[in-house]
């Protein structure tokens, strides 16, 4: 196996994201290209991830599963520059990573055992009922979470009337909405989600314009990033309130 990307930056970025949900992930390669499905250790959110193989400038590879820690990866490939070349190869139990710009510079990397399910994100995703879809602006996506942040721990999505709101309440609030700002579709709905999370993802929207959602009433959150090749998605579970 051997495959290489060319200017590596955002590659870079989206497996830091990556790594604040999961430490370690099955890198999966084959026909299509390069693919991470992994879910966080506390089973509330799900990422996955895919690089088609039109996006690497070689791609030799049959059927290929490395077990990577995110951690040692990340730290690696930060080591490469913004129009270096990335080149990526499997020799035995070691991930040969190469850099090449005006030097020439290579780091191993262990290949490792990834416990837990294997998961078919596109399967997953498609067994979930979503009633309402947004298409909005990356910028105010950003600071619409920054902002529930400030006064929360958690923010509602909510679809009234053909507005899209993102409101946090506690003993103080904050409150976004949106009408022709977004293109907002579906039914009126609510659901609320955990900020920590939301915030880890909005580090995805930051490398793109558009970002997409979907969600029902007290449903789980998709959310969905094209970055150039590179597409990114997440499940996030809702937080549904208890009575006492």
């Amino acid at each position: 196996m051997l495959v290489k990307i060319e200017e590596p930056a955002h590659f870079t970025k989206v497996i830091e994201i990556i790594s604040e949900l999961v430490s370690e992930v099955r890198i999966k390669l084959n026909e299509f290209g390069m693919s991470i499905t992994a879910i966080d250790p506390a089973n509330v959110a799900l990422v996955g991830f895919r690089l088609p193989r039109s996006a690497f400038s070689q791609f030799e590879s049959g059927h290929d599963i490395l077990g990577v820690n995110l951690d040692d990866l990340k730290k690696i490939l930060k080591r490469a520059g913004a129009k270096s070349s990335l080149i990526l190869e499997k020799k035995e139990n070691q991930l040969e990573i190469r850099i090449e710009d005006k030097i020439r510079r290579k780091f191993g990397l262990n290949l490792i055992e990834v416990e837990g399910e294997d998961i078919d994100f596109e399967e997953k995703v498609s067994r979930m009922m979503f009633s309402a879809k947004v298409e909005m602006n990356s910028e105010d996506f950003i600071a619409s979470v920054e902002d529930c942040g400030v006064v929360a721990d958690a923010c509602s999505f909510i679809i009234e009337d053909g507005k899209f709101i993102i409101e946090a309440k506690e003993m103080n609030s904050a409150r976004s909405e949106f009408s022709d700002e977004a293109n907002v579709s579906g039914e009126n709905c609510k659901s609320r989600f955990s900020l920590e999370y939301l915030a880890k993802f909005a580090k995805g929207s930051k490398l793109t314009d558009k970002t997409n959602l979907q969600f029902a009433n007290d449903h789980p959150l998709g959310m969905h990033l094209k970055i150039d090749a590179i597409e990114i998605s997440f499940i996030l579970a809702p937080r549904v309130e208890t009575e006492n």
